[in-house]
């Protein structure tokens, strides 16, 4: 039978479009038919696959363009236009950092970066080292500013002042000289939270200025060096590097090579002082005429774009409710790595309009991104696309209801959604919050497992048979709590807890009338004694090979001690996970030195961009020639994905 013929098999029909690339070829999936995709703009859809990457061609055309200063102002265009569409395309990909590539690819586009070390200025004479007007310089130290600044005003949040948003961040290897002489708790507060705030307030500052500019590139492109090994971040580390040459004296670069051999400068761009452009005002007694008209407007609008990119960061009043909570106005605000979020509960409900029929579907069902979970928005889009495709699966006029909980820095675990209203019948604007959003609150901290819920709502929840001892402990408000099979309910209020039976759901209903915390309490009995298990087994080969063991070892441990596996004795699991576990450790001895990361970060750019590289081709020869039959395409992106 047809497994989308019945609620029970949707799961398995949903699994196709979870791939990436080309993998299964499921022709619906290829043709766009089954993908939940969430533009900015309603009217975005993407192009065929095929056309895709050749749009994809054509902004690295650009880019290439734009860096060699080659036919400069099309390559802008070549690579603003598709990049911006791309990014309005798919909101998932959106962020402060794409945000920023797009607003410098946008200035670059009115500035005069081609009249230096340029293919242009080698074919027009006029542009070839000519001086660039100083708003040029003005508005790109401004973005780069605002970056710095604004990210830095953001941290004073109290979340990032306590050293709650990056609470773990302390335990990386990179922080192992500052654990020398600080705890991990001071770590995280004084280095990672107050030196993040402290560098992010005053870059900008010391950056402008002479005296301090040295200093402040010493700190910067260390705290910038350290983010690309933190977090993958992708290219912003390195871009914001490359953004410090722009606060040194325009003349660095004639500098720089002026101290090449003599016979390597005739291969590079001239030395010599530039000359006159017609772009700019030369002031003074002088002067040869007066501002012209073009350079008033170019005064203006750059006075114009900073005053927006300082008012973009503060305009949340335009949503309503706990930004932070909402993330209303994120994606342009600069506040970068100031939430942490955890999310312990996401469940997915639908239910047939017409027969009642109830089922369940994986989160992230027919898309591959999960920050659908985080945005309203996002969530409006997301049911109304599972409103659309779940008919296909035989469930009729579909109701979509969500039940998320996620943790902010720390923070209990709260209810984002109302998982009582049907998302298809509200609509969603910029301007208000939605009614099915469930307003956050300021909700204690904890260390394990800890949940805040609104009156009139219930949690419904599963103890596994591996968390032995589990109980759950009222921290304030009153509970109810209903042990489904039992068909018992139990009232607790502030200070009382329960045991709970494993193996078994239960719900927790909140019935007073303010919001209820309960904290969960428990040992995984099963983790716990496998841990014991491999304590042994490594005291045991210690004691054999110092001699103090004088008892001869079963045959089914030898292999702890390197020995093959006697015939007809089977391999117990314990030894074959304790044997992985000294496999993985001395593979990380072994490849911990930093010529070894380096080549295995050359090995992963390798495949990246060959894998980039064969299937633009690919892409390339479908458009000109056609798509060849579907065993063909898959036997060349199996190719094109050889690791």
């Amino acid at each position: 039978t047809d497994p989308a013929s019945s609620p029970a098999g949707l799961l398995m029909a949903l699994d196709v479009p979870q791939e990436r690339g080309l993998g299964h070829l499921d022709q619906r999936y290829l043709d766009g038919l089954e993908v939940c995709r969430f533009p900015l703009l309603p009217f975005l859809q993407p192009l065929p696959l095929d056309w895709m990457y050749l749009l994809y061609t054509i902004m690295f055309l650009g880019a290439v363009g734009i860096m060699l200063g080659c036919c400069y102002r099309l390559s802008c265009v070549a690579f603003l236009c598709p990049y911006w569409y791309l990014l309005l395309l798919d909101k998932t990909s959106w962020n402060n950092h794409s945000y920023l590539y797009g607003l410098l690819g946008f200035q670059l586009a009115l500035l005069g970066a081609d009249r230096y070390g340029s293919v242009d200025g080698l074919l027009r004479p006029q542009k070839r080292n000519a001086h660039v007007p100083l708003w040029n310089y003005a508005l790109l130290r401004a973005q780069v500013f605002i970056v710095y600044f604004i990210a830095g005003l953001k941290k004073l949040d109290a979340d990032w002042v306590g050293g709650f948003s990056m609470g773990t961040l302390a335990r990386h290897w990179l922080f192992a000289p500052f654990r020398l002489v600080l705890s991990e708790e001071l770590t995280s507060r004084l280095v990672v939270h107050g030196g993040g705030l402290v560098l992010d307030l005053s870059a900008g500052f010391l950056l402008f200025f002479d005296a301090t500019r040295t200093l402040a590139l010493v700190f910067v492109t260390y705290f910038h060096c350290m983010n690309s090994q933190l977090f993958s971040i992708g290219m912003f580390s390195y871009t914001m590097l490359a953004t410090n040459g722009l606060f040194c004296r325009p003349e660095w670069p004639r500098g720089l090579l002026a101290r090449c051999p003599l016979w390597l400068q005739g291969w590079l761009p001239s030395t010599k002082p530039p000359q006159p452009s017609p772009d700019c005002h030369y002031g003074g007694r002088g002067a040869k005429r007066g501002i012209q008209p073009r350079q008033h407007l170019a005064a203006a609008f750059t006075i114009l774009y900073v005053l927006e990119q300082l008012f973009l960061p503060y305009s949340h009043f335009i949503t309503q409710g706990y930004n932070n909570w909402t993330n209303g106005l994120y994606g342009y605000s600069w506040d970068m790595m100031v939430h942490s979020r955890f999310h312990q509960h996401v469940k997915i409900t639908y239910r047939d309009g017409l027969t009642g029929e109830v089922g369940y579907l994986k989160p992230g069902a027919f898309t591959q991104s999960r920050r659908w979970r985080d945005h309203a928005d996002m969530l409006k889009q997301y049911s109304v696309c599972l409103s659309r495709l779940l008919p296909r699966y035989n469930v009729t006029q579909p109701q979509i209801y969500f039940d998320i909980w996620v943790s902010i820095n720390e923070r209990f675990q709260q209810r984002l959604v109302d998982p009582q209203v049907n998302l298809l019948w509200f609509l969603w604007s910029l301007c208000e919050r939605g009614q099915w959003w469930i307003q956050g609150t300021k909700s204690p901290r904890g260390s394990g497992v800890e949940y805040s819920c609104v009156s009139g709502l219930h949690l419904e929840n599963f103890v596994s048979e591996d968390l032995g001892n589990t109980s759950l402990r009222v921290l304030r408000g009153k509970v109810v709590v209903e042990l489904v099979e039992q068909q018992q309910n139990h009232s607790l209020k502030e200070g009382e807890r329960m045991q709970l039976p494993a193996g078994q759901y239960h719900k927790v209903h909140t019935v007073s009338l303010e919001p209820s915390c309960y904290m969960y309490l428990y040992v995984n009995t099963t983790a716990l004694e496998l841990e014991q298990n491999l304590t042994r087994l490594r005291e045991l080969r210690e004691r054999v090979r110092n001699g103090s063991e004088h008892s001869p070892l079963p045959p089914e441990l030898r292999p702890i001690l390197g020995e093959p596996l006697p015939a007809g004795v089977p391999l117990d699991p314990v030894v074959s996970l304790f044997l992985r576990r000294e496999q993985r450790e001395q593979r990380r001895e072994r490849e911990s030195s930093l010529a070894q990361r380096f080549r295995r970060f050359l090995q992963r750019k390798f495949f990246i961009f060959r894998r980039s590289a064969l299937m633009t081709l690919i892409a390339l020869r479908n458009l000109a020639l056609g798509r060849p039959s579907p065993e063909r395409l898959a036997q060349e992106v199996t190719f094109a994905n050889w690791r």
